[in-house]
């Protein structure tokens, strides 16, 4: 009996130890063709400027059925819109509760800039750009079509994933500037138009509360998320295997992965840049 334990326990040793290699091993690869994709944006951009270009226009604008609903500034634009009326419906309402709704700027001014809008536009970004990147790039591999550049002398980490990345840097700071503004709009047509609260009360609340400091780090936020969901993706999409259901498997955990990216950023900034604070600041 005592043997037979010791063999089982020497087993399960064994096995974790083996499992604790292979996840070194998964994050040793994973690590390199990270810093092997950074690295490759210098050479996109310098050697692949037609493909980084039209990788630029399939971001913005989408493609097929994306493409046909207004792209991916349409997409996120929509998300935000009802994300910022639901910061007005829950902010008034929850105000209202203790007499002080006139605030109801305060919070779209704080809220959206800091928390709601960079969230709900890297959800976005993860929902229609990143998983579009790992289903077409995936594609490719099962295709054979990345095997088919290597033959040609075409680096297709540089042509293929760089000129992605540098797609998603270029595209993110039009698209943020969209998603903000229109959380911005939402939130005061709900408050104003919806809810009947005064639009000079609304005003100047957000006004006073609107610190154009926290904007700047909100688009620093979102550039970050871009990256790290694009890189996410891009990886997925490389080493997709397994046929069509592989490509499919390979986009939602991709997906997956980029969801708690986005909260990780959101949570590492807001610690970085908040964490310290006591105090509203009423004004820059």
């Amino acid at each position: 009996m005592t043997s037979i334990l010791t063999g089982r326990a020497t087993h399960r040793v064994r096995r974790g130890y083996r499992s604790a290699l292979r996840g070194v091993d998964r994050f040793g690869h994973r690590a390199l063709f990270f810093g092997t994709a950074i690295a490759s944006t210098g050479k996109a951009l310098r050697r692949y400027r037609p493909e980084t270009l039209r990788a630029i226009a399939e971001v913005g604008l989408g493609t097929g059925l994306l493409a046909a609903v207004g792209g991916s500034v349409v997409i996120i634009g929509f998300i935000t819109l009802f994300a910022g009326a639901t910061v007005a419906v829950q902010g008034y309402n929850s105000l209202g509760d203790i007499g002080i709704e006139a605030l109801t700027g305060f919070l779209s001014a704080y809220l959206n800039v800091r928390v709601v809008c960079p969230v709900t536009a890297g959800i976005g970004l993860a929902a229609t750009i990143g998983a579009g990147t790992t289903a077409q790039l995936g594609a490719m591999r099962i295709s054979e079509e990345i095997d088919a550049l290597e033959v040609m002398a075409v680096r297709s980490v540089p042509y293929l994933v760089g000129t992605r990345l540098l797609a998603g840097m270029a595209t993110v700071v039009p698209l943020y500037a969209v998603a903000l503004v229109t959380s911005f709009v939402a939130s005061r047509l709900t408050t104003v138009l919806v809810l009947g609260q005064s639009g000079g009360v609304y005003d100047h609340y957000f006004s006073t509360f609107l610190v154009p400091a926290d904007v700047l780090w909100s688009f620093v936020q979102v550039i970050v998320m871009a990256f790290v969901v694009m890189l996410i993706h891009t990886y997925y999409g490389y080493h997709a295997t397994g046929g069509p259901a592989g490509v499919g498997t390979a986009t939602g955990r991709a997906v997956r992965l980029s969801l708690i990216a986005v909260v990780t950023v959101t949570l590492a900034v807001a610690l970085a840049l908040y964490g310290s604070a006591r105090a509203v600041h009423l004004a820059a």
